[in-house]
């Protein structure tokens, strides 16, 4: 999942692999594959580059359990919204997210 945020400031979460296409028509429009549409503050180019990131997280661990049998989490980026105390994500009042639970491989 990626962080965007509303154009009221709250932040929500987005699974990249439901994105259709983003557009930049001043404002970046995120229109899912269902049709639903979002209209977020970050400007197209960074989203492209968080969707990379997040693509690479989950190339990185999944080699990491290949190769060890059990992943080494990666950090998710912090966001660095503009007010993050009206978040509508249920993690807590100070906006951090929960701890990533750590991989392991299945047993056969």
């Amino acid at each position: 999942m990626i962080l965007v945020t509303r154009l009221n400031g709250s932040v929500f979460a987005v699974n990249p692999d439901l994105i259709q296409r983003v557009d930049s028509t001043p404002d970046t429009v995120i229109t899912l594959v269902d049709g639903a549409k979002f209209v977020v503050t970050e400007p197209l180019t960074e989203l492209v580059e968080r969707v990379m990131a997040f693509r690479a997280r989950v190339v990185a661990t999944a080699h990491s359990l290949e190769e060890t049998g059990t992943a080494h989490v990666l950090e998710l980026p912090t966001h660095t919204g503009q007010n993050d105390q009206t978040s509508d994500h249920p993690s807590g009042a100070d906006g951090d997210l929960p701890a990533p639970v750590p991989l392991h491989r299945r047993r056969p």
